[in-house]
């Protein structure tokens, strides 16, 4: 059985679950949830649906869900309400007396997807022929294990959309230019914002395997891997500027997953923390048109009546692939934790050089 073949198998459900109601699905989660006590911890991303995130025992980014998940030493089973490379870090920082498990296995990440392990090799094979050894790799962390295995390997480190500006800042201090996978983005913004130009920076392209650049490749500082996330990719200047143009008291506040060019036109960006935060300190009756996940905006408008608060992109929907993790596929997790289906495990290499690349991270941030 191929990978694709065993993927789709591992996710399909038993029609039972799609026949229950509403009700009968929340009283089995709940039940579930009392029978196992501290021997279950239920990590859910801030993306995910209310359906699911009201069965979470914590909400939160991906690395923060992965530690509290390593922290919660009791847990038996931890059951990853996020995609498939949360889980993988999970997997990398919990004991080998746990089991993660991710409720979906189709759970998965467009922007992750766009940097594999073969690709990642071969680009560096050509950027040493390029610089030298002049580079050093930095992930996002919304990267697969073998490419936060690959940035270890080679002395890098992950970084987060909240302490990226000093993980780059880090990383001149040891080379001369970075290479910064896998979303462009972020790395670009993070890079305009410590005063490096835009033509200093160049793109990967993993498809064609190529440098991206006109000119002098001596002054590149920074390579971008041509990838970027469906959702926030999808936040426009125009947004911004129908925005402005029928609210034009309204703050725009937006992830730095965004463009560049909207990031310029927003008011603040920041990480998906540093937006919670940035509404829930802000006065009654303000106005903000946030650039990020729907389900996270959907929650804020619920949860903050006194402000007026909509998606910068009137017509943006949820993250698809984090959407596929629902009430029926949680409950169908519970049911079987015992067995061997959905379980995430990185091999002991891979988690091994992984756990360099974030122990990196989280001495030098």
């Amino acid at each position: 059985m191929n990978f694709l073949a065993a993927l789709e198998k591992n996710s399909i459900i038993p029609e039972k679950y799609k026949q229950m109601t509403r009700d009968e699905l929340e009283s089995r989660a709940m039940e579930i949830k009392k029978q196992l006590g501290s021997r279950l911890f239920i990590p859910g991303h801030h993306y995910q649906k209310d359906e699911v995130v009201q069965f979470a025992d914590a909400t939160g980014d991906s690395l923060q869900l992965a530690q509290l998940s390593a922290e919660n030493t009791e847990a038996e089973f931890i059951v990853f309400c996020g995609v498939h490379f949360m889980a993988e870090t999970a997997d990398i920082l919990t004991s080998e007396k746990q089991k993660v498990i991710l409720p979906d296995m189709r759970a998965g990440c467009s922007m992750a997807d766009m940097a594999d392990i073969q690709q990642t090799e071969r680009a560096w094979e050509r950027l040493q022929e390029l610089f030298d050894d002049t580079i050093l790799p930095l992930t996002y962390v919304n990267s697969t294990a073998a490419i936060k295995g690959f940035v270890g390997a080679h002395g890098g480190a992950t970084v987060t959309s909240s302490n990226a500006e000093k993980m780059v800042k880090w990383a001149f201090e040891k080379k001369e230019r970075i290479l910064f996978l896998p979303d462009q983005h972020l790395g670009r913004n993070t890079a305009a914002d410590l005063g490096i130009g835009l033509d200093e920076m160049a793109i990967w392209n993993p498809i064609t395997n190529e440098l991206e650049f006109d000119g002098d490749i001596s002054v590149i500082k920074v390579i971008l891997w041509k990838g970027h996330c469906s959702v926030h990719e999808n936040f426009t200047v125009q947004n911004v500027i129908d925005t402005r143009y029928q609210y034009p008291n309204m703050n725009i506040i937006v992830h730095p997953e965004c463009r560049r060019e909207v990031v310029e036109l927003a008011d603040m960006a920041g990480s998906t923390s540093y937006i919670i935060h940035a509404i829930e300190n802000a006065k009654s009756g303000t106005a903000w048109a946030i650039g990020t996940e729907m389900n996270l905006v959907n929650r804020l408008i619920k949860n903050h009546p006194d402000k007026k608060i909509i998606s910068l992109n009137p017509h943006m929907c949820p993250c698809l692939t984090m959407n596929r993790i629902d009430l029926p596929h949680l409950v169908w997790s519970l049911d079987t934790l015992e067995e061997t289906q959905n379980i995430i495990k990185v091999s002991p290499e891979i988690a091994q050089n992984a756990k360099l690349a974030l122990e990196k991270m989280l001495q030098n941030s």
